[in-house]
């Protein structure tokens, strides 16, 4: 699996810590040193199966910075997929990465739920 984080974020951490704990073997990803691209976002969304707002880290300052809570319900699905690959820090982290699902944000019911799977 891979492991999308932040290393200064608590929550990501936490995310970390938690798989650790359960013997989970991923492969850990700093978002703000490689930024995911759009093709991994495109990729990660359709996994997901959540609406592509959800993709975004909508507590980030770049998010409040840009005004992207305006901003996006005008934009197109290209042009939001453009913005997150811009820059890490857009979308919300962290994100587990599996065979056939994505995790954008820790809910810890949500990751034992893959796990089980696995």
């Amino acid at each position: 699996m891979l492991f999308v984080q932040y290393p200064k974020c608590t929550t990501c951490q936490k995310a970390k810590a938690w798989l650790e704990g359960h013997g989970a073997a991923f492969e850990a990803r700093d978002i703000k040193l490689q930024n995911p691209t759009e093709a991994e976002l495109r990729d990660w969304h359709a996994r997901s199966g959540l609406p592509l707002r959800r993709l975004f880290n909508t507590s980030g300052l770049q998010y409040k910075a840009l005004g992207l809570k305006d901003k996006l319900p005008a934009m197109s699905e290209d042009e939001q997929y453009s913005l997150l690959a811009t820059d890490g820090m857009l979308v919300k982290r962290p994100v587990l990465v599996g065979d056939g699902f994505a995790l954008f944000g820790f809910k810890e019911a949500d990751w034992a739920e893959q796990l089980e799977k696995k």
